[in-house]
């Protein structure tokens, strides 16, 4: 086993050595960029506060940095890491800690990993998710039979920007939909370049997010239509309705059963209020 940090941290020499050792080149397909600064690792865990018992899922844990923390604080980690090189590192590294569960997946098709949120719906997410798949992983986990309590989630901040957005924002989308009415923001911090290996070319930003005691989910119907709405987001609403045929029906009704909602006004004006009564519309084709 390689020597990690205090609390299982590694540092920006030890991650180097452990790559080389490995053969390992970091995968910018894959958001390979490691965690090297124990300040930000702790920064996640007190975010998240994470205690022991915790039932806790990480996303992507690449050399175990973030991982070896949670492992010393108690928690039960439930990780899903798809590169097959990390994986076997990480096994080997973790094999005498009975409370970490590895999984060898793709988190997207796996969101929390081996963990069964039927039998056990408290859960965290702590983790420092790959860019190319923070978007389809968190669609993934707010379509879950059950999703997290809270997550704190490293991101890059174009991804983070337009997950917490608010209507009238250019970032606002239908992502930022789905999560501002299941999760409340409790703090939005950033982070520089230079606490990862390798360095990203952009910024990144550590997002605590709690679930809302009301958390609501749309309809997977509703979910693809407000996507298609916001394809034509330059279009007015009464021209998106048109332009769609199939759904033509259920958005001339959404339009003409809420006055407030203009014909003429664009998807990123449309309030989280009116996109719930659009699935309430949906709701109604349905039965």
């Amino acid at each position: 086993m390689q020597a990690m940090g205090e609390n299982g941290q590694l540092t920006p020499s030890q991650t180097s050595r452990i790559l080389r050792e490995l053969n390992h080149l970091p995968n910018k397909k894959l958001g390979q960029n490691f965690l090297v600064d124990s300040n930000i690792v702790r920064k996640s865990l007190e975010l998240a506060n994470v205690e022991e018992g915790d039932l806790v899922v990480e996303v992507g844990p690449g050399l175990g940095t973030l991982t070896g923390a949670l492992l010393e604080r108690g928690a039960k980690v439930f990780a899903v890491e798809i590169d097959p090189n990390l994986y076997e590192y990480l096994s080997k590294e973790f094999s005498e800690n009975e409370n970490l569960n590895l999984l060898n997946a793709d988190a997207v098709k796996n969101p929390t990993g081996n963990l069964d949120v039927k039998k056990f719906p408290e859960f965290k997410v702590v983790a420092n998710l790959p860019y190319s798949i923070s978007t389809p992983w968190l669609d993934a986990v707010l379509s879950g039979e059950n999703i997290p309590k809270s997550m704190t989630l490293m991101l890059q901040k174009e991804a983070a920007s337009r997950f917490v957005a608010k209507e009238g924002s250019k970032d606002y989308s239908p992502i930022s939909i789905f999560l501002g009415e299941a999760y409340c923001e409790r703090a939005f911090h950033k982070v520089s370049a230079s606490c990862f290996h390798p360095r990203p070319a952009v910024d990144s930003v550590l997002v605590s997010l709690e679930k809302k005691p009301n958390a609501f989910a749309f309809l997977p119907k509703t979910k693809a239509l407000i996507r298609s709405v916001f394809s034509k987001r330059r279009k007015q609403l009464g021209s998106i309705a048109k332009s769609l045929p199939a759904e033509r029906e259920i958005l001339e009704e959404w339009l003409g059963k809420n006055p407030s909602l203009s014909p003429s006004a664009r998807p990123e004006t449309v309030p989280p209020d009116l996109w719930r009564a659009l699935n309430s519309t949906v709701e109604r084709h349905l039965q």
